[in-house]
Formats: C-alpha cells, sequence, structure tokens
C-alpha cells in the first residue's frame, strides 16, 4: 500500500477557483500533527491505539496509520465495526483486527474461521464481542462446524442501562466470560466497553454520568476473571472514542498519573479512537481534550469543504454550492472559516442556518454581498459523515499544493 501524500516537484499549486467545486480537501499538516500528538498520548499513557477505521475506510489512511509517519506513531492495529469492514481491511494487509462489535453473521463468522482461524501459524490476528450467553453459543456452534485450527479470540463486551450492546452488570458480563472460557472453540481474550454514549450529563471531572463507574466495571470484571483463570494471559482491556481519551488514560492507562502501577499482571489497554487523526470543528472540538488550545497538544482540523457562492437573492442571505450530500450534518451545520485567497476577509456573523441536496442557506451580515462564484472554506463536524460522502479527498500541503489524495472504499 501506498502512504497518503505523495510529494512530487510536478506538483502545481492548488487553486480551488479552478477546479470544480465544491470539494472536501485535506491538510498534510493537520494529518502530521494529529499522529504525533495522539502517538505522544498513548506513550505516556501507558496506552496502544487501534483507531477506528470507520472514520475514513481508507486505504491510503490505513497505510499511513500503520506504517507510521514519523517517529513512534505506527499503531497497534486497526478497529471496525462490521464485518465487511473487517474484510476490506483484511484484503489491505492489515494484521490485527479489533471487531468493535458482535459477530453473530454465520456466514461473516466462517469468513473469520476460514482467513484467520485455519492456520494456527498464520500472523493475522481477529478479535470480536460477545456480551451474552447466547452471543457465546451462537459464535460456538458456528466454529465447532468450521473445525478451525486455533481459538477465536473474544472481548466481554459491558454497558450500561438504556445503552446500546453490553451486559449491563459486572456479574452478567462474568458469566458471559466463563462461558466463553468454557468452550473449545472460543477463548476469552479480554473486556471492552464503550464510554462516548453514556447519558448526557456530565460528572465533576467534565466525563459522562456514569463512565468512570463503567470502566471501573472493566478493572473488576478483569479483577474477577484472572482470579479463578478463566481470562487469558496478558489481556486486552480496549475502551474509548475520540472525545474521552483522557478518561481511559486516567481511568485504564498503564501508568497512572501518580506513577503507580494500575495493573498488577500485564494487559494491552487498547485505545479506538478513530476520528482523532482527522479531528474537525464541531463535536471532536467540542468534547476531546485536545480541541481547545493546548500548545503542541492542540488536535488540528484536517478536513476543510470548499464551495462557491451561488447567489445573494435577498439582503442577509448567500446562497452557498453544498448541501446535506456534500458534508455532514448529524451534529452541527459547516462553519465558515473564510474566503479562499483573502485572508483579511471577514465571515465573522456568516452562519449556514439550512441545507438542502446541494443547496446551502447562508445568514450573512446585511451589506455583505459576495459575488457569485467566491470561493467559501468551510469546517465540517464528524469526520465519519464526511468521508462518507467522498470517493476522493486531495491532500493538500502548507503551500495548497495537492501532494496525494485520499480515496475511500465504503
Amino acid at each position: 500500500m501506498m502512504n497518503a501524500a505523495h510529494p512530487s516537484a510536478a506538483a502545481a499549486p492548488y487553486d480551488a477557483r479552478e477546479r470544480i467545486l465544491p470539494e472536501l480537501v485535506a491538510h498534510e499538516p493537520a494529518l502530521a500533527n494529529n499522529e504525533r500528538v495522539l502517538a505522544a498520548f498513548v506513550r505516556e499513557a501507558g496506552l496502544v491505539h487501534a483507531p477506528h477505521a470507520k472514520t475514513h475506510m481508507s486505504p491510503e489512511l490505513v497505510a499511513r496509520q500503520m506504517s507510521g509517519h514519523g517517529p513512534d506513531t505506527a499503531v497497534w492495529g486497526f478497529t471496525v465495526a462490521t464485518p465487511r469492514q473487517a474484510m476490506t481491511l483484511a484484503a489491505w494487509g492489515v494484521p490485527r483486527i479489533l471487531h468493535a462489535n458482535l459477530l453473530v453473521d454465520p456466514a461473516a463468522i466462517a469468513w473469520v474461521a476460514e482467513t484467520f482461524l485455519a492456520d494456527a501459524a498464520a500472523p493475522m490476528r481477529y478479535v470480536c464481542q460477545a456480551d451474552s450467553l447466547e452471543a457465546v453459543a451462537l459464535l460456538d456452534a458456528e466454529l465447532a462446524r468450521a473445525r478451525p485450527a486455533r481459538r477465536l479470540d473474544v472481548l466481554v463486551e459491558m454497558g450500561f442501562p438504556g445503552g446500546r450492546t453490553g451486559a449491563r452488570t459486572v456479574d452478567a458480563a462474568l458469566e458471559v466470560g466463563w462461558a466463553i472460557a468454557r468452550t473449545e472453540t472460543l477463548r476469552w481474550a479480554g473486556v471492552t466497553a464503550f464510554e462516548g454514549l453514556m447519558p448526557t450529563g456530565v460528572d465533576p471531572d467534565g466525563f459522562p454520568r456514569g463512565a468512570v463507574a463503567l470502566l471501573a466495571g472493566l478493572r473488576e470484571l478483569v479483577a474477577r476473571g484472572r482470579a479463578d483463570g478463566s481470562l487469558g494471559v496478558a489481556p486486552i482491556v480496549s475502551a474509548g472514542g475520540s472525545s474521552y481519551p483522557d478518561l481511559i488514560a486516567a481511568e485504564l492507562g498503564t501508568r497512572r498519573p501518580d506513577g503507580g502501577a494500575r495493573w498488577g499482571e500485564p494487559v494491552t489497554v487498547v485505545l479506538r479512537s478513530g476520528c482523532a487523526h482527522i479531528h474537525d470543528h464541531g463535536v471532536y472540538e467540542r468534547t476531546s481534550p485536545f480541541g481547545a488550545a493546548r500548545g503542541d497538544d492542540t488536535l488540528l482540523p484536517a478536513l476543510e469543504l470548499r464551495a462557491r457562492v451561488l447567489s445573494a437573492p435577498e439582503p442577509g442571505r448567500v446562497i452557498l454550492g453544498f448541501g446535506r450530500r456534500e458534508a455532514p450534518t448529524d451534529d452541527r451545520f459547516p462553519v465558515v472559516l473564510g474566503v479562499l485567497g483573502e485572508p483579511g476577509a471577514d465571515v465573522s456573523g456568516w452562519v449556514v442556518e439550512a441545507v438542502n441536496d446541494h443547496h446551502a442557506f447562508v445568514a450573512v451580515p446585511t451589506g455583505s454581498v459576495p459575488a457569485p462564484g467566491t470561493v467559501i472554506r468551510l469546517g465540517v463536524s464528524h469526520p465519519c459523515g464526511a468521508f462518507d460522502r467522498w470517493r476522493t479527498i486531495p491532500v493538500l500541503d502548507a503551500g495548497g499544493a495537492v501532494i496525494g489524495r485520499l480515496t475511500t472504499d465504503l
């Protein structure tokens, strides 16, 4: 696989005014900065990083993150949400895949058995989750038919009342772990949870209510599984999206803030943040501990949407040539950053208020009448939804030259 950026002496300066817009671009300096910040963070906290590839499903970004782009920036593995995503990453040569979901499709179980378990010496590793005795029974029955050469590694997932998947109590999760350990086809390889969707409201430290207790449940589950010998050696402990990596470090990291050791025996603590490498101008700018200005530790939004002014049909309103088909709107509408080629242009007070499929309604101060064709720069919220909408994304260097492309395989 090739790296995301391919510097070339022939690369011409990128001028969006000479291209057909709208267009989503990625900024190489931001990508490199975010890789450096995250690598330092996981190293200092005693974590490893398995970025959630669902964010981008880009072979160029996977190759870049897998090989590293600077000192100590290579990742431990990659996370996926669906069997199809796992199939795609396996085809790209990813050696370690963490499927942060339940594996219940018989055809997908058969594919996992053939791809990862048929050869006991195969270097590729796949890990999935289970949260109930029924899920364990399904995996065991399907794998028993396949008669694999090695066991499937399974993480017991803990959840919370009102959440999606995951055992609701430590006792229930322990029962799932014991059921895994009793089979001849599965291995209880660790524990997992996702704290990002905990009920709204924050505790005194600014985290979702109950998130600290959820992660404490993972620690208890590991301790009880180790005490009775049912949990595998050096288990995986996995959690974390892009909003609260500091919570994962504080509650699960192998290096406690006070310098002490949290785990009595070896563990691999896997952070699954997928959007952090990309960051944004919305949800993660608000929720990430690296979103506010932190000097060298600040994440930078790597994506930028560019669209032309179509019309200024009435005072106080401008119509731009993009809509929900080009930009995610599940968190909030894109924010206006500026005018391309006019760094001093005043866009304060410009607010995207509504979108159609390919039109954006922008409120502007009375008297602002940009000419049709003017290129407006916008920031987006939620990188996953942005990558969903584009198959090719130019990568720009600090001077605006195209130095590579990101493609997506969704």
